[in-house]
């Protein structure tokens, strides 16, 4: 069984800017869309600085030192100089508005 650990409401993210957490010792950077949130590893894996930093846009997460892109969804880099993934990670969101619960799980997904 998947566990989930809370992390914030989802009143507490805006939309199209990553969010830096911690899940027990991981950082995680979690990006609210319009549709969905996503949770994926917040270490870019070309420099090893905090992804949270860089501007999110067409469902992708941008490294703010070099430039690389990350999938939101996949955590494959769709631009040089980084060609390693990140991982990311399962999101479910319990309750209704913006009050709902942001609910994360280190299990990475497939």
């Amino acid at each position: 069984m998947t566990e989930y650990v809370r992390v914030c409401e989802l009143g507490d993210l805006e939309v199209d800017t990553a969010k830096r957490v911690e899940i027990e010792g991981t950082p995680v950077s979690l990006v609210r869309t319009e549709d969905e949130v996503f949770a994926i590893y917040d270490i870019c894996s070309h420099a090893n600085v905090s992804l949270a930093e860089g501007e999110v846009e067409d469902g992708q997460i941008e490294c703010w030192l070099h430039g690389s892109c990350f999938d939101l969804r996949t955590g494959k880099p769709s631009s040089l100089p980084a060609t390693r993934p990140v991982p990311v990670y399962p999101v479910k969101i319990e309750g209704d508005g913006e009050a709902a619960a942001v609910l994360v799980s280190l299990t990475q997904e497939s």
